[in-house]
């Protein structure tokens, strides 16, 4: 054996040295400029074979949190509020960390009839999905957005969207955002800006990208294609989708579709990755382990998922936090039930590390 094998043999197997083993007067001196000693730190930061998780397996009920959301709206008017939302805390990291797990937020925001969220855009990147009611709307860039039960809206980073409502009863939508990186890196601001002026037309889902597999001709070849040309993904399309793909996939493989750029077939978002699964009643589905983190609201139907042992019995509106590395199995009970998964593997992969096993 080559002796440096050996010696890299050896110092793997034996304990890394420890911070008390340093003289006091050198970790004074070191400390005195700002400088710290890495290997009594190392295996927290580099853990041997999977990565030491605080996110815990955890499930919010809706209708624990709901009655909750609509008294703020009888508490803070949206003049107070801005944006008038209950943050999902994954209890692994705590209240002030605001997270439900490392790299994705989630929130449910509240608005009432004939309110206004102001304008602004921001660095973080966010999608809207809507748990309830009618009425609602986002405008992003000028374009208007219904908001409808299951509907997918996205606001990319540093584009300009505001809030409102035009119908009547509460419209409540679960906000995800790539917040907790932005944060960390220090890049996290928005900016306000007058209310716009929304286009008198349908959103692009409802008149350029109507149908998977067929686009504006003046899309192709274009040099420069637009970066977000669908900002609203219909859930009326998506169910009809799913129940499509439901009749020619065989028993035990996901009922799955992604949420993509149409023109390009990439995520639709270059941080956080959306999809929307059935699950047939009966079946039991166990994905593969991945190192991507997700996040995972119940859409439709009930039944029961297990998260590294954590059985968590769900039902319409609760949301789910699923760690890194997890071993998963979800089951529908009764009926088929409709699952709408938030993720961080877009970031993942563009880091370079991400894995499924």
């Amino acid at each position: 054996m080559n002796p440096l094998d050996a010696v890299s043999s050896l110092g793997h197997a034996e304990s890394l040295g420890r911070l008390e083993d340093l003289p006091p007067e050198y970790l004074k001196a070191i400390n005195d400029l700002s400088v710290a000693p890495l290997w009594p730190q190392l295996r927290g930061l580099l853990p041997r074979g999977k990565p030491a998780r605080a996110t815990q397996p955890f499930m919010w009920r809706y209708q624990d949190v709901r009655p909750h959301l609509l008294r703020a709206g009888e508490l803070t008017p949206i003049e107070k509020a801005e944006r008038r939302v209950l943050v999902l805390c994954n209890p692994g990291h705590g209240l002030d960390k605001l997270v439900a797990t490392p790299t994705i937020y989630v929130g449910m925001q509240l608005i009432l009839p004939g309110e206004v969220a102001p304008n602004h855009r921001h660095t973080p990147t966010a999608v809207r999905f809507v748990i309830e009611g009618s009425g609602g709307f986002t405008t992003v860039n000028g374009e208007k957005c219904p908001m409808e039960k299951g509907d997918l809206i996205l606001t990319p980073a540093l584009n300009w969207h505001e809030h409102g409502h035009e119908g009547s009863g509460p419209v409540v939508w679960l906000d995800a955002l790539d917040l907790p990186m932005v944060y960390a890196m220090e890049a996290s601001y928005a900016i306000e800006g007058p209310s716009q002026h929304a286009r008198a037309e349908p959103d692009a889902s409802q008149s350029k990208y109507r149908r998977a597999g067929l686009l504006p001709y003046a899309s192709l070849g274009q040099a420069q294609r637009a970066d977000y040309p669908q900002i609203r993904f219909p859930w009326q399309d998506v169910r009809e989708a799913l129940g499509a793909l439901a009749g020619v996939t065989p028993r035990g493989e996901a009922v799955q579709l992604a949420y993509v750029n149409p023109e390009t077939g990439r995520s639709c978002l270059p941080t956080l990755g959306f999809s929307a699964q059935l699950l047939r009643a009966g079946e039991d589905f166990a994905p593969r382990k991945r190192s991507a983190s997700s996040v995972v609201h119940v859409i439709e139907g009930q039944g029961e998922s297990q998260i590294d042992g954590v059985t968590l019995t769900w039902s319409e509106g609760d949301t789910l936090a699923i760690p890194t590395h997890a071993e998963v199995t979800h089951r529908a009970q009764g009926q088929d039930a409709y699952l709408f998964h938030v993720d961080d593997a877009p970031m993942q992969r563009a880091l370079g590390f991400y894995e499924d096993f």
